[in-house]
């Protein structure tokens, strides 16, 4: 069962397991599984999770919706923050990571110092124990693997990213570090605000972790414009 976590006439918003993938490949996905849930004949996604990536996702009810969600993304009018954890020590503990995404092997991403079309995000981190940091990341662009590839960018890879970590290591963890965390923005003229803490994964879970979080419970107001 797929956590329903809010929904009115106009769209739903559901806690996404991470290792589920997003669309349907040889079983069934998160869109179809949530069909089936509700008994619903047609569900229109607006954004998307990379299977490793557990959290908040939107889905709107009709298209009228569904298109208004779409000019709210593409105008950057919803505000998106995400949790992370790496046991990497990092370049920058905190700041903005830009730059030109390029193609790399087998399906991955590299971040590059041009600026011709920039994945850009803003991230604050805090200490965990030694060399394991909480990280907070708001993208302002919308980018594939934008975020794993961020951090990435600064040395310090997703814990449980097979695809950007040390791999052999990655498989040894429980789950993918990365958690679609809390959103906001207006919709129809009413005021939208979602959040929802991880509830899987070991280090998400650990105590120390718990504690750092109690300071981000309102994500937006930690972000200058």
């Amino acid at each position: 069962m797929i956590p329903l976590l809010f929904s009115n006439k106009d769209f739903i918003v559901v806690n996404k397991p991470a290792g589920l993938n997003f669309h349907s490949e040889d079983s069934a996905g998160l869109v179809v599984l949530i069909q089936q849930q509700l008994k619903l004949e047609q569900l229109y996604p607006v954004h998307r999770l990379d299977k490793m990536t557990s959290g908040l996702v939107v889905l709107a009810l009709n298209k009228i919706t569904a298109q208004r969600f779409q000019t709210l993304f593409s105008e950057r009018k919803i505000e998106k923050f995400y949790l992370a954890i790496s046991d990497q020590k990092p370049k920058k503990k905190q700041g903005r990571i830009q730059g030109d995404m390029v193609a790399a092997r087998r399906g991955s991403w590299m971040l590059t110092k041009a600026m011709t079309n920039p994945a850009i995000t803003q991230f604050i981190s805090g200490l965990i124990r030694p060399s394991e940091r909480l990280y907070l990341l708001k993208p302002t662009t919308g980018k594939t693997h934008q975020l794993r590839v961020a951090l990435k960018s600064i040395s310090a890879p997703i814990c449980g990213d097979e695809r950007y970590a040390d791999s052999n290591k990655a498989k040894q963890e429980e789950r993918g570090y990365l958690h679609a965390y809390a959103m906001r923005f207006e919709l129809n003229d009413e005021a939208f605000a979602f959040i929802c803490p991880p509830d899987n994964g070991k280090r998400f879970l650990d105590l120390l972790a718990q504690e750092q979080l109690k300071s981000w419970t309102k994500p937006w107001d930690l972000f200058k414009a």
